[in-house]
């Protein structure tokens, strides 16, 4: 187990199927976990905010996508909400420490889901699954039909291809599956998501997510988003915004 320079205890484990993730511990014992989802491409970089949860009395843990980064398996052989539903199902199972071997097996009885972008569509569609609490997705990618300014489809593609080679291993029907609409996709699977456990932040000067598709989501779900007048694409860190997390910790406290 590693500590931190903010004090906070850190360590590293698999769950199944291969799903390498970090873990981050709180000061006291916790019944909370929350569970952060990387934008795609990204560097799986998430200490600060990490941190920022774990001292808020959260055991946080943050997840490589399969088929990415360190985890095994193809990436999107499988919609990356099932991921999320991998890991929330083995917390209370047992997990080890792979730096010490030390085993944990925890009670925990709320399992929350922040990501943005990429990990906001899999945070938004983690919420088919009665085993989440709740969910904040910032700049959630809710159709990818939708055209991007900044970064259309075949970009998108591009860019995990040849400036993540290696990181993301796709598997041979990847964006096929992601330009079908059906796959991995909010908009789709609208009337399975229970809206009521939702928190969602877009900004309306975002060039990299269209807000459109959010907008339809909303009006068709009955969900209501903070939007932002300026603010650009959202990342997981953006949550620490004095801004957003005023209205996020209010969400957060509602039973």
């Amino acid at each position: 187990m590693k500590k931190t320079t903010a004090g906070i205890y850190s360590g590293r484990t698999q769950f199944e199927e291969g799903i390498i993730a970090e873990f981050w511990m709180p000061r006291k014992p916790s019944q909370k976990a929350l569970i952060l989802l990387d934008g795609c491409p990204s560097v799986p970089s998430k200490k600060k905010v990490a941190e920022f949860f774990a001292k808020k009395g959260y055991w946080v843990f943050h997840p490589r996508y399969r088929g990415s980064w360190e985890s095994s398996g193809e990436f999107l052989a499988e919609s990356p909400e099932e991921d999320v539903l991998i890991v929330a199902e083995e917390l209370n199972s047992g997990f080890m420490n792979i730096h010490d071997g030390i085993s944990y097996l925890l009670d925990i009885e709320e399992i929350t889901v922040v990501g943005a972008s990429f990990g906001g569509a899999a945070a938004l569609l983690s919420l088919k699954y009665p085993i989440i609490s709740k969910a904040i997705a910032l700049a959630p990618m809710i159709d990818w039909k939708a055209k991007s300014k900044a970064e259309p489809f075949d970009y998108f593609t591009y860019l995990l291809e040849q400036g993540f080679a290696g990181a993301y291993r796709p598997h041979k029907d990847a964006w096929k599956r992601l330009k079908s609409g059906r796959f991995f996709s909010p908009k789709y699977d609208a009337k399975l998501i229970d809206t009521s456990r939702l928190f969602v932040v877009h900004a309306k000067d975002d060039d990299v997510v269209p807000m459109q598709p959010l907008l339809e989501f909303a009006k068709k779900t009955g969900s209501k988003p903070l939007y932002l007048k300026k603010r650009g694409h959202l990342s997981v860190s953006s949550i620490m915004n004095k801004e957003i997390w005023e209205k996020a910790s209010i969400f957060l406290k509602k039973k």
